[in-house]
């Protein structure tokens, strides 16, 4: 068992290059892809408690932007994680777990610090 998890959607680029990434540093990874196995409110939570909810929470991506307004309006931690849970899409990728800690989104050189 590896001791990293990516977790994301398969066709996403980003989440394509943090792959390729990952592979050509040699490092062996779980993918976990969300859309199709799901997520849990408690993964969510505690990636929350690592990161902050809203740093999970992709505002920029279709899927938000096609919420009804009631569900875009006063968003808490609670309403967030349970929005995601039900559109995994919501999710901000990829989301990398690791033995130090939680990363959100891709960038080779806050990876290559993190996994160094």
């Amino acid at each position: 068992m590896t001791q990293i998890t990516l977790h994301g959607i398969p066709n996403c680029d980003t989440m394509k290059k943090a792959r390729v990434w990952l592979e050509a540093q040699g490092l062996a990874y779980d993918f976990h892809d969300y859309k199709k196995v799901g997520i849990t409110s408690g993964k969510l939570n505690a990636w929350a408690d690592a990161v902050g909810w809203e740093v999970l929470l992709n505002k920029a991506g279709t899927t938000f932007r096609k919420l009804p307004d009631a569900d875009k309006a006063d968003i808490t931690r609670d309403k967030a994680i349970a929005l995601m849970v039900e559109q995994p899409s919501l999710i901000k990728r990829p989301v990398l777990e690791y033995p130090g800690g939680v990363l959100v989104g891709f960038k080779p050189d806050v990876y290559a610090s993190a996994l160094g």
